[in-house]
């Protein structure tokens, strides 16, 4: 059979989303919904490799969030351009050379089920070009200028989704006469359409959902609830209620690094040290939600030793953490911290930080308190050391828990 490799793309800005966090970092279900597409390519047997396409100044927390899966087939995490073909043509470079086919699938579309993408790929063994999609429910109208001007037979009409699955020869064929021509397609099919080439229509699934609005990720965390509950697997946990954790952690600064606190970086300001980059505020979070949870503490779960933790972005470990709470059948409900530093001045910086740590553990921001105070030139912290946190979370006990990702159906 011949090889195939995943493009997972995950580049885009997301900004319909109105989230401080790209959406694809955002939790579904408890973890980060970039994780479910990552999960698939790696349990299905059709997927040789694949290649992960984030954002540039997002490639490095990509990196930390995909480590934490201890990925066996990812050949790596590159930047994406400034356009989707950019990021795609990047993604198509990174891929190994004896890659025939590709696997292109929009990293904010989290329930491709296996089913659908396995049946896309074996459709374009045959013929080169596919593209999964559904059909319209509604009547579709042309509008101009305000007015209709034609109503498209319905029965022709298609909604495209991904995956798309070409021919690796063909896609970069595409790909290269597009950026000749100047020419900007809707998706990657429209790139090999204009070609003149035939791609075929595979039939996907309604709940293949882009994650594109909030009440998007509402309708998709209910899709994962409805799917569980079907199999009859709902597991009630009322009975052992709330749960309270406690962290503390404290690092010295360390010259040559930047501050990093509750994921926002300090701008002018020295670092701490650390294995990862030391966020001081998160490591104690992340500590009182596995305390809570009766979880090992972030020094078992990340031992600061391990390579692959090294400079670590510590709201990607945070991301993790929340799903390894969702594992164990709790959610975070609310955090309280406290940051003790007598530099720098931290006011200006806490509502971005508590935006972040919301958007990533899947809470409202008011379920964030966030404090920032001295010591008075008192001890460690006084004497301009370095900076301490702490951090008390409650978790809650999950009554349905969703379905691996990647599972069939």
């Amino acid at each position: 059979m011949d090889k195939v490799g995943g493009l997972i793309v995950a580049a885009g800005r997301g900004v319909r989303m109105g989230a401080p966090l790209n959406k694809v970092f955002l939790p579904l279900g408890g973890r980060p919904l970039l994780l479910y597409s990552v999960r698939l390519f790696e349990e299905s047997p059709f997927i040789s490799t694949y290649v992960v396409v984030a954002a540039p100044e997002e490639v490095g927390f990509c990196r930390t969030l995909l480590s934490s899966c201890s990925p066996d087939k990812l050949a790596g995490v590159v930047a994406g351009g400034e356009t989707r073909q950019e990021s795609v043509a990047n993604g198509l470079r990174a891929l190994p050379e004896d890659c025939s086919f590709v696997v292109v699938h929009d990293g904010a579309r989290p329930l491709l089920s296996r089913d659908v993408l396995e049946g896309a790929v074996q459709r374009a063994f045959d013929c080169g070009a596919v593209v999964v999609g559904v059909p319209v429910k509604d009547t579709v109208k042309v509008v101009e200028q305000g007015g209709v001007t034609a109503t498209p037979p319905r029965s022709s009409l298609w909604i495209a989704q991904t995956p798309q699955v070409f021919r690796r020869s063909l896609l970069s064929r595409a790909l290269e006469a597009a950026g000749e021509a100047g020419f900007q397609g809707s998706d990657d099919s429209s790139l090999v359409e204009r070609l003149g080439v035939r791609v075929e229509m595979f039939r996907g699934g309604y709940e293949n959902i882009k994650i594109t609005t909030p009440g998007d990720l509402v309708i998709a965390e209910s899709l994962l609830a409805g799917a569980k509950g079907a199999a009859g697997e709902a597991q009630e946990r009322g009975e052992e209620g709330r749960r309270i954790g406690l962290g503390y952690d404290v690092h010295p600064f360390c010259a040559g690094r930047p501050l990093i606190l509750g994921g926002v970086e300090i701008p002018g300001e020295t670092g701490l040290a650390g294995h990862s980059d030391a966020d001081v505020l998160l490591h104690a979070l992340m500590d009182a939600c596995l305390g809570a949870a009766g979880l090992p503490d972030i020094g078992s779960q990340f031992p600061p030793g391990e390579p692959r933790w090294k400079d670590a972005s510590s709201l990607a470990l945070l991301a993790v953490v929340a799903g390894l709470l969702d594992e164990a059948g709790y959610r975070v409900a609310q955090v309280d911290l406290v940051v003790a530093a007598e530099r720098p001045r931290l006011g200006r910086y806490l509502e971005g930080m508590k935006e972040r740590i919301a958007a990533v553990l899947g809470i409202p921001r008011t379920a964030v308190g966030l404090k920032a105070t001295t010591t008075e030139g008192l001890g460690f912290v006084g004497r301009g050391e370095g900076i301490a946190a702490w951090a008390v979370a409650t978790v809650m006990p999950k009554k349905i828990r969703p379905p691996s990702p990647g599972g069939r159906g």
